[in-house]
Parts: C-alpha cells; structure tokens; sequence
C-alpha cells in the first residue's frame, strides 16, 4: 500500500467533537451544530465496528469522509444539488465568521450545509453481490424477499445495478432491507421513483470514475431531504469508505469476500479477538493495538488519494 504524505499541521485525531454550539444531534461519527438556517457538520476519526464504537480514534478518518464528501458534491450536480454551503476551512470561516476561533476542532473535518428535512429511507445501489445482500441470496435467492438471477456467485456484478432501499433504523439497530414497493408505502410512489432514478444515475456516475481510478464501487448508499425551498438535494455522506464498499480492482476477483479500502483492518483484528473468545461483540469494544490503528487509517488515506488525485490537506496538483 502507498504511504500518504501529509500536509502541513493535519488536525488532531479527535474521538469527541466538543464545540461551544447548540448540538443538533450525535451519531456514531458526526456531530451536528445548529447554526439557524445551516449547519455544521463535523465528522470525528470514531470509528465503530459490529455495532460498538471502538475507544481508538483513526486519525485523519474525518477528514477523509468529508473532504470525499465534497469531491462528489462537486461532481454530481448536474444530477442532482445537494446541501453543502462551504467544506474548506477558509470557506467556512468566511460564510460563519463566529466559527473561526474553532478552526482548529472543525477544520477539515467539517461542513456547513443547508438545513433539509430527510426522507426516512436509505437509498442504497448494489452494483455486485456481497454483504447482507449475499447472505440472503445464498440462504433463499432473493433480496428483500424478492427473487434475483439464478447462479449468481459471491463478489459477482450483477446484470444492471439494483436499487434496494433500506429502513433508516435508530441509533444501535440495524437498517432493514425493504422492498421497492415499501419504500412506496413509506414516501409514496412519485418521490420513491425519483429517489430511485437519482440514486441510480449517481451511481452510475460514481462507478464509472472509480473504475477508471483502478476502483470498483461495489454497492453504496445515498441519503436526500427536502430542502427549505421544496428542492429535493443530496445529504450526509456521499460515496465514501464509510457508506460503500471500495474494492480495489486489480485483486478483484469473482467467488469470495474482497480486500476494501475501508476499516476492514479494524474487523478482521475483532473478528480474531471474537475467534480466540476474548470478545463477545457486546460493548464495550476493546482498544485496538497501534498497528491496526495505523494500517486502518493508510487505507482511508490512500482511497482519498487515489480517488481525488491528490493528497489529503494538499488540495489538487
């Protein structure tokens, strides 16, 4: 793996966001800060695995997510807009003045978006069967209940990408894959659709870029809201190591699980742990060791590197 040069005075690696702002809400990795109209969005270098939030920060996480955020912001809008008002840390400090003594907590890690109101479903594209998706076609054939093409082999791409939206669960439970026509029932039939095509085109669009960066997007998934004007735009994350699976393209191969450009260093060190019965996947999860932490946080820089073409904090050549 190629070892990322970083840029002057990267931040922090922070487990906790703390900021002298009214807190809109705290998930797993983001922490949202009410600033009237808009919103900051920070992402920590948390990282959670089999549910639990593991105690180590991954340096430089956070940044990776946003910033991938923004790339794909910048690519997708003539496909559809999305919620991002400013994503560098001077562009923030200019459009929210009273963020800047906070630079140093916030920079690059953060993101001042427009209010929206989301939909609550996760629109999710699978492009190649893996995860739960496999375990359900090796089980019954199907995938939410309904039937996929016959001999279809683990990792393989199916014929055409596949919408297959999912529950937006509560912090601590699981999403639930739903069908097409549930989602119908939950947003109604003329929003489900164009939820669907959107999702589908951009994609399309993030598949194809990533395949010529030696990248296969094996399945992702998106969220919308509906913004203050009616608008429907894209929120939260967008095509990141967090929220699709990466797979690199020249180890790809056709029949079992796939190396990823994600926290599978992170999985694989629990999963052992959980083999040699010294976890339980029950909070709360173990510290992990310096290497795994390390390696974990190279495969998030170098998807941003090969993904963006440039270094983290650097910006473009």
């Amino acid at each position: 793996m190629t070892h990322t040069t970083l840029g002057a005075n990267p931040p922090t690696a922070l487990h906790d966001i703390d900021l002298p702002l009214p807190l809109l809400r705290k998930g797993k990795v983001r922490s949202m800060y009410d600033l009237g109209d808009r919103i900051l969005m920070v992402a920590s270098d948390r990282i959670s695995a089999f549910d639990c939030v593991i105690p180590n920060p991954i340096p430089h996480k956070g940044a990776v997510l946003t910033q991938l955020s923004a790339f794909w912001f910048d690519r997708t809008t003539d496909i559809v807009s999305n919620h991002r008002v400013a994503s560098t840390p001077a562009g923030i400090a200019g459009a929210a003045p009273e963020l800047a003594d906070t630079i140093d907590v916030w920079g690059h890690r953060g993101m001042l978006v427009e209010k929206a109101r989301p939909f609550p479903v996760e629109c999710v594209v699978r492009g190649f069967i893996s995860g739960s998706a496999w375990k359900e076609y090796s089980r019954h054939g199907t995938l939410a209940g309904e039937p996929l093409p016959a001999g279809l082999r683990e990792s393989e791409e199916y014929p055409s990408p596949i919408f297959s939206p999912s529950t937006k669960a509560e912090q601590g439970l699981h999403d639930e894959n739903i069908t097409f026509a549930q989602m119908c029932d939950i947003v109604g039939t003329e929003l489900a659709t164009e939820l669907r095509d959107i999702s589908l085109a951009l994609y399309t669009a993030g598949r194809d870029t990533l395949r010529e960066r030696g990248i296969i997007l094996a399945d992702t998934k998106y969220e919308f809201g509906r913004a203050a004007d009616g608008r429907i735009i894209l929120i939260d994350e967008v095509m990141t190591p967090d929220s699709s699976r990466f797979w690199p393209a020249d180890s790809y191969r056709i029949g079992g699980g796939q190396p990823s450009l994600d926290k599978q260093p992170v999985r694989d060190h629990l999963q052992a742990m959980v083999g040699r019965g010294e976890w339980d996947k029950t909070p709360p999860a173990p510290a992990l060791p310096e290497e795994v932490i390390r390696t974990t946080s190279e495969r998030y820089l170098e998807a941003f590197r090969r993904i963006a073409g440039h270094e983290l904090y650097e910006g473009p050549a």
